[in-house]
């Protein structure tokens, strides 16, 4: 999401993949961008385990930014390099219904994700189109929540009984001591990975990524990876050879 030549490489994979018959569900976030629009506004950010404290003015400009600018642009880029794209966000037709995170008091309007309902995805990924949705969602009154991105994914790939659930992100996987970059770890279980948590080798932003990974793999996902998107060509390597390109995480 950083630099514009990975976009555009993820998007050519991605829809090169969409082309040989993968059924593809783009669900994103847009973290830098909603950073550099609250800098301009001087509106300070502030996170808390990895997630985005979220304060009233705070998601005005998330909900400005993810749904009316960075959905638009990743649609327009998808249907550039030749597939065709439906940018949506959690709202339209309650993809995803939201309530408020536990720790509320802290993080003010960060949602989780109560209720997920596919129905009106079916029809346009039997179509062959490219559904891209934002991590936004409502709860039942309307009130609107910041949804952590690898949380929204996850619970998206449930619902619809996807093979893999794949989360690009700027590192590169889950790595067995987090101040060596070459000590990934190529392929885990869930035990494997709730051990790792327990010993305080999986920290900061990675936590709910690795969460969302668990939870998904238990409600019958097959496989679950962590993808170093800074990487050429990482979602090819991750979906179509047997090295992969992080850490696939299994039941």
């Amino acid at each position: 999401m950083k630099s514009e030549a990975l976009q555009a490489s993820v998007i050519t994979d991605l829809v090169l993949l969409s082309c040989i018959g993968l059924r593809i569900v783009f669900v994103h976030g847009g973290g830098p961008e909603i950073n550099q629009w609250l800098n301009r506004l001087g509106i300070q950010s502030s996170f808390l385990n990895g997630l985005r404290v979220t304060d009233a003015s705070t998601m005005e400009i998330v909900s400005m930014v993810l749904v009316g600018k960075v959905n638009k642009h990743l649609v327009g880029l998808i249907n550039k390099a030749g597939a065709t794209a439906v940018g949506l966000c959690g709202t339209d037709g309650r993809i995803f219904t939201a309530v408020p995170s536990p720790n509320s008091d802290q993080l003010g309007f960060v949602g989780e994700i109560a209720r997920v309902d596919t129905s009106v995805l079916q029809p346009l990924i039997n179509d062959n189109l490219i559904p891209v949705i934002a991590s936004f969602a409502a709860d039942g009154t309307g009130q609107s929540y910041n949804i952590n991105v690898d949380t929204a994914a996850g619970e998206l790939a449930a619902a619809l009984g996807a093979e893999k659930l794949l989360l690009l992100t700027d590192v590169a996987g889950i790595l067995e001591d987090k101040d060596d970059p070459g000590s990934l770890v190529k392929e885990i279980d869930v035990n494997g990975v709730q051990k790792m948590m327990d010993d305080g080798k999986i920290a900061g932003g990675m936590i709910p990524k690795v969460n969302c990974c668990v939870k998904s793999l238990t409600q019958g996902v097959k496989t679950a990876s962590i993808i170093d998107g800074r990487l050429d060509h990482s979602l090819l390597l991750e979906v179509l050879t047997d090295e992969g390109a992080g850490t696939m995480i299994t039941r």
